[in-house]
C-alpha cells in the first residue's frame, strides 16, 4: 500500500490531484457493497443538500446524489477496513507533504441513474478547514460506456475520471472545481475529505 500512497503523494504534490487504483481490492469493495446500508440505501440515504446548516438547500438542478454519513465509531467491519486505510493515508500525507491533516468526515454516496453534480468547488467560503477531497469508488464492471466521470478542470482543460471499483481520487478541496457527469447505472462510493481540524460530528 506505500506505493499507493507515494502516488496520491506525489500526485498532489505536482499537478495537485491523484488517481490511484487498487486504494481497495476487489473483495474489499465487494465486502462494502454489501453491508446493510448499501444494499438498502433507499431506506438508509437522503438526498444531499448544497450549502452548511441554516443555508443548506436540496436543488437537483445542482446536485442530485443521496448520501450517509459515516460515524466512524460506529461503521461496519468492511467499512472500517476503509476508514483505517484513509487514517494511514493521512499519516503518510502529513510525513512526505507536511499538511497537518488532523481527521476526516465522510459519506456513503449513491447517484441514481441520470443523475449528477455540476461544476462546484469542496472548500465553503466560509470554512477552510476542507483540505483535501478523498472519493473512493465501489461501482462493479463499470465501461466507458456507462459515463459517471468525474470531470476535474485542470489549468485551461479537463480530465475525466471512470468511477472504477477500488480506485481512490484526491485533489485539493480549495483549488480543483470539478463535477460529477450523469451514468446509465447507479453509481457508489465512499466520499469525504481530509481536515486540518477534528471532524464535528454533529451532523452525522
Amino acid at each position: 500500500m506505500n506505493a499507493v500512497f507515494d502516488l496520491i503523494a506525489d500526485g498532489l504534490a505536482d499537478q495537485g490531484y491523484a488517481v490511484a487504483d487498487a486504494f481497495l481490492d476487489t473483495r474489499e469493495v465487494s465486502d462494502i457493497r454489501e453491508t446493510d446500508e448499501f444494499r438498502d440505501h433507499l431506506l438508509h440515504f437522503r438526498q444531499a443538500g448544497i450549502g452548511q446548516k441554516s443555508d443548506r438547500q436540496v436543488n437537483e438542478a445542482i446536485r442530485g446524489d443521496y448520501i450517509r454519513w459515516i460515524d466512524p465509531m460506529h461503521a461496519p467491519a468492511p467499512i472500517a477496513v476503509y476508514i483505517n486505510r484513509l487514517r494511514a493515508l493521512i499519516d503518510h500525507l502529513n510525513q512526505t507533504l507536511y499538511v497537518g491533516l488532523k481527521d476526516f468526515e465522510i459519506h456513503q454516496t449513491v447517484y441514481p441513474v441520470g443523475t449528477f453534480y455540476k461544476r462546484h468547488l469542496d472548500q465553503f467560503k466560509k470554512d477552510d478547514h476542507r483540505k483535501l477531497s478523498v472519493i473512493c469508488y465501489l461501482n462493479e464492471a463499470w465501461q466507458e460506456q456507462h459515463g459517471g466521470q468525474l470531470r476535474l478542470y485542470v489549468g485551461s482543460g479537463h480530465r475525466d475520471v471512470l468511477p472504477l471499483g477500488g480506485r481512490m481520487v484526491c485533489f485539493r478541496s480549495d483549488a480543483l472545481e470539478h463535477e460529477v457527469l450523469p451514468a446509465t447505472r447507479e453509481r457508489f462510493s465512499i466520499t469525504g475529505w481530509l481536515l486540518n481540524q477534528h471532524a464535528d460530528l454533529k451532523h452525522l
